[in-house]
Order: structure tokens, then C-alpha cells, then sequence
């Protein structure tokens, strides 16, 4: 297969996972008889201080232009400092969204079982956790009309059904691949727009009755999350709920290092880790690279290259397993791998193993 990649490393230790992240595609391309192209484009800080724009057009038309967009992270501590800066690289990520349509943020949320010791929950109730968070992506607060002065600000949320229906769509076919279990989660007793999306999510229950569909509130879903995270299978939410809870759901597997995430919609499609850009580590080859790595695998099964996206999974495991590994993840007292060596280790298992 031919397949050309847009590269976004971003920010912070984004230059240095993105790196790792292309090694293993480079090693699953030359063991399974692949071409792989990659064409580089700058967001986030890195973009503001080259162009002023967070998600310059260029970057734009090289996202088009490809099969899929390998993204790593954005976020500088110049802006993170500034409350009155009027352009921040977090608004590229979300011109990026914008702009492709990616409005399905999936996040599969699985535990290894050599790291359960790192999850700061029981190990009786996070093993064997394996559940699918999806994320509205366009809609919700984050693209509301915004007011902010002094003394008052405003945010507004709003949702249309077709919205609504997009996303329940991907997370009801999601769930019929998976235990056939989906859980809307929502506020539909305080918020008009969580009301509308409980009543489309009844009534589109009724086309998925191979599905269990059940719907909880936000609150007592971040509860059971932590209580119980075995009883999910497939949850869907609204963006800002999204947002918290898929943070929230990382910790199940011990470190937000450790998961990928794609987001999906009406153009190409970004593939990306789910955690941010961690400034204070850049250039110090610590950046824990598994999530990155493993966003490749999820670009993989993405065009249907299942025993390739398996292979680069089974060398993550076998890593884990061998204790190559960052620091944040590997016991005291072991030495520890840098972000090179580990991606180095993992795409010389997939040509050898």
C-alpha cells in the first residue's frame, strides 16, 4: 500500500515522538513491502512564531493533501503564562478540527498487565479493563459563541441534531464491533442540550437492537469510571464532557503516555497521542513515545493493514514486557530507556521478530 502521511510534530516533545512514531511506520513499511511518504507541516507555537497562525494554510493543504495526518502535540509555556495573548497554539489544534471536520474523537482505553501497578486504582478493579471513549470534536463550548470581558464572560453550548447524530452513529457502530454495549453519557437533567441528546440517543437506540444502550449522567459516569472502569464498553459523550473524561479514563492505564487516539470525520484523518506537549521535557529524549507509537497502529487498522497495526502492538507489549521503557514507567531502580532508544528497540523488533 502507498500511503502518503502528513507529519505534525508540533511542539514541545512532539519533534520527538513524531520521530519515534516514524521509525516503526518506516520498519511496518519495510517489512510488509509498504510505501510510506511523508510530507512535514508546522502548528502550534512552533507555527505562531514562524507564521502567526497556529494552523498556518499551508499546513491546511498538506493535511488535504494526504491519506491521513500523524500529529503529535501543541502547547508552549510562553502562552500557557499569558492570559492576554490573542493567539495561543491550542486554537490550531482546534482549527484543525474545525477545518478537516473531524467531529469523532476515538480513544480506546486498555490496560497492560505489567504496568497495573502504576494505575493509582486497585489492580482487582483495573485489570482487564478495556473500554472506547468517543468524543463530539466540533461542537459543544469549544466552538460556541464567546464573550469575555472583565466582570463577565460567557460561553455557549450548542448542539444540532445532525451533530448529535453523527457522533451516535460512530459510537453505535463501534459498539456493534465490539460487546454490543454503548453508554450515552450526558447532564440531561440540568442542560437543554444533553436533553436533546438523550432524546435523539432513545431514539436512534431502536436501529442497534443488537446494542444495550443505557444513558448516565457525567457525574456518576466519572464515578463508576473509577468504581467499576470493566462495566464500559463503548461511551459516548459531548466535547467538554469528552474532554474530561477521557483524561480522567488515562489513569486506568497508569500513565497518559501509554494511549492513542484518532479523531475521524469528513476528511483525512489525525492520528495523534492523547497527552500534551510537556515543554519542560523537550529536547531531553525522556518523552515517553508508546502513545504516539501506538496512534500508528491505530492509523494502520484505519486502512485495513490489521496484521501490520497487530505487529507494532506486539512489539509495544514485548518492550513493556523487557522493561524498555521511559522513566515514567519503569520501576525504581531499573534503568530507564530514552524516547530514542525506545523507538529505536520497537521498530527494530517489527523488522527482526
Amino acid at each position: 500500500m502507498n500511503l502518503n502521511i502528513a507529519v505534525l510534530p508540533g511542539d514541545g516533545i512532539g519533534p520527538e515522538i513524531s520521530r519515534a512514531g516514524i521509525g516503526v511506520l518506516d520498519a511496518i513499511a519495510s517489512r510488509f513491502n509498504h510505501t510510506f511518504s511523508y510530507t512535514t507541516g508546522l502548528v502550534g507555537a512552533a507555527a505562531i512564531d514562524a507564521t502567526g497562525d497556529p494552523f498556518p494554510e499551508e499546513t491546511y493543504r498538506i493535511c488535504c493533501d494526504a491519506d491521513a495526518v500523524f500529529f503529535s502535540a501543541v502547547g508552549d509555556l510562553r502562552f500557557d503564562n499569558n492570559p492576554e495573548a490573542k493567539v495561543r497554539p491550542e486554537q490550531g489544534l482546534l482549527a484543525m478540527r474545525k477545518k478537516l471536520g473531524l467531529y469523532a474523537n476515538v480513544r480506546p482505553v486498555e490496560t497492560f498487565n505489567c504496568l497495573l501497578y502504576l494505575s493509582p486504582l486497585r489492580k482487582e478493579l483495573v485489570e482487564n479493563a478495556d473500554f472506547v471513549c468517543i468524543r463530539e470534536l466540533t461542537g459543544g463550548m469549544y466552538f460556541g459563541e464567546k464573550r469575555e470581558g472583565a466582570d463577565e464572560a460567557i460561553d455557549t453550548c450548542v448542539y444540532t441534531r445532525g451533530e448529535v447524530e453523527r457522533i451516535l452513529r460512530v459510537a453505535f457502530d463501534y459498539a456493534s464491533r465490539r460487546r454490543k454495549r454503548l453508554t450515552v453519557v450526558d447532564k440531561a437533567n440540568v442542560l437543554a442540550t444533553s436533553r436533546l441528546w438523550r432524546h435523539i440517543g432513545q431514539e436512534m437506540a431502536k436501529e442497534y437492537p443488537d446494542v444495550t444502550t443505557d444513558f448516565m449522567y457525567v457525574d456518576n459516569a466519572a464515578m463508576r469510571m473509577v468504581q467499576e472502569p470493566r462495566f464500559f464498553d463503548v461511551m459516548v459523550t459531548e466535547n467538554t464532557f469528552g474532554d474530561i473524561l477521557t483524561d480522567e479514563a488515562s489513569v486506568i492505564s497508569g500513565s497518559m503516555g501509554l494511549l492513542p487516539s484518532a479523531s475521524l470525520g469528513e476528511k483525512t484523518p489525525v492520528f495523534e497521542p492523547i497527552h500534551g506537549s510537556w515543554p519542560q521535557a523537550a529536547g531531553k529524549n525522556i518523552a515517553n513515545p508508546l502513545a504516539q507509537i501506538l496512534s500508528a497502529a491505530m492509523l494502520l487498522d484505519h486502512f485495513g493493514l490489521s496484521t501490520e497495526a497487530r505487529k507494532v502492538r506486539e512489539a509495544v507489549d514485548a518492550s513493556l514486557e523487557q522493561y524498555v521503557r521511559t522513566p515514567d514507567i519503569q520501576p525504581e531502580g531499573k534503568p530507564f530507556y530514552g524516547t530514542i532508544e525506545v523507538g529505536r528497540w520497537i521498530a527494530d523488533y517489527i523488522l527482526n521478530f
